[in-house]
């Protein structure tokens, strides 16, 4: 198995060479590049994942730390929540975010219409209960 950076990297490039699509277990998928800096080493990083849009809010995505059910949040949640800003690359557009942690009721449903479109998102919330819950976080486009 590719180490995750690698496989993040070439999902990247996929991204990019298809103005925003990939292929494999993300085909037809909402994707989003969301880039962040590293709250330790100040890097920029760019972190590929899937997105739920807003219904009623065009200017607003949601992202989950799902860490594919792992039982820690992943490190670009950490430095999103602290800088409190980001940005993203949806389709062929790059633009800066700001960042919120959605909670309780608003996040369970968030959370739900997503594993409701793509039922993996059940299964980390599964392999998660007990340990954590996978939070939401929603960006919004300044």
């Amino acid at each position: 198995m590719s180490e995750p950076r690698d496989w993040n990297s070439e999902i990247i490039a996929e991204f990019r060479e298809n103005q925003g699509r990939v292929g494999g277990p993300f085909e037809g998928a909402p994707m989003v590049l969301v880039h962040n800096r590293g709250r330790k080493t100040g890097r920029e990083l760019v972190s590929p994942m899937m997105y739920l849009a807003d219904a009623d809010d065009e200017a607003v995505i949601y992202v989950f730390a799902s860490k594919a059910g792992a039982p820690t949040n992943p490190d670009w949640y950490y430095n999103l929540t602290t800088a409190g800003t980001g940005e993203v690359e949806v389709g062929t557009e790059r633009y800066p975010v700001t960042v919120t942690e959605i909670t309780g009721a608003d996040r369970d449903r968030i959370y739900a219409e997503q594993a409701g479109r793509y039922p993996g998102f059940a299964g980390y919330a599964e392999k998660t209960a007990g340990i954590r819950t996978i939070p939401v976080l929603a960006l919004r486009r300044v």
